[in-house]
């Protein structure tokens, strides 16, 4: 995809941003809020209260610690990184919930829920991760999801996103290029870049939870808020800010 590439595609972008993106994705909306809530609505805590809690993909853990305050019986905080491990255990402990949260690269116990925020557009095998999530619930679990920017947001590049679909008018060689002025780490793909970027889509993502072990029990497409007035199913592609659901498993 993108149709400017070669060394005017790389100059442009040069041009444009000359040391990435800035903060434009800082998380910034989220201060004094609940992340959380705002991506699953209220209801998080109603669906988490008393119950085994994984947070798949907790980072430094602020979301897992949340949780357990909320009244989660236990919460166990999975990802791949040791060193947000550690921060998350700190977390835990400067927050007095040490005794309810765990964070491991893999958990020893199922979970009557399981979270899963702003990950599904990052994952290299989406796929293989929703049989990961099956196997990690409990009969009668769920799995609570929402994530974005999707591809075609006018921002679903992130870092690549130099201005709005940015990352869709220009060649993946350009904008790696462009990125290794200021990235050091080798990545020659969009799903090498740290983090991985997947190309996530929102019709991809309901093939991909049709094929896998669980059903669909609530979908919902929020908006970004400016283009509310054009949001439509046939635009939704490009319209929608973030996709949030329920995923229920087929046990």
């Amino acid at each position: 995809m993108g149709v400017i590439g070669g060394e005017i595609g790389y100059r442009i972008l040069r041009g444009l941003g000359p040391s990435g993106m800035g903060g434009r994705m800082d998380g910034a909306v989220y201060a004094n809020r609940s992340k959380l809530e705002v991506l699953l609505g209220p209801e998080v805590w109603v669906e988490t209260r008393d119950k085994v809690v994984i947070d798949f993909g907790c980072g430094s853990g602020m979301e897992a610690v949340e949780i357990a305050e909320r009244g989660a019986r236990r919460v166990i905080g999975i990802d791949l990184q040791e060193d947000r491990l550690a921060a998350a255990r700190r977390l835990a402990a400067q927050r007095g919930m040490a005794d309810r949260c765990q964070f491991s690269v893999r958990p020893d116990t199922l979970a009557d829920v399981i979270i899963s925020i702003d990950s599904f557009e990052h994952f290299d095998d989406p796929a293989a991760i929703l049989e990961e999530m099956y196997r990690l619930l409990r009969p009668g679990g769920c799995v609570l999801v929402s994530f974005g920017p999707t591809w075609y947001h006018p921002l679903g590049g992130h870092l690549f996103s130099v201005f709005p679909w940015a990352h869709l008018l220009f060649t993946e060689r350009a904008l790696i290029r462009w990125r290794s002025d200021f990235k050091s780490d080798g990545a020659t793909r969009f799903s090498e870049v740290a983090g991985g970027l997947n190309q996530m889509t929102i019709r991809r993502f309901e093939r991909l939870v049709r094929q896998s072990p669980f059903r669909l029990e609530h979908f919902e497409a929020v908006p970004i808020r400016k283009l509310r007035p054009l949001a439509v199913r046939l635009t939704r592609e490009f319209t929608t800010a973030i996709v949030r659901c329920k995923l229920v498993a087929e046990h």
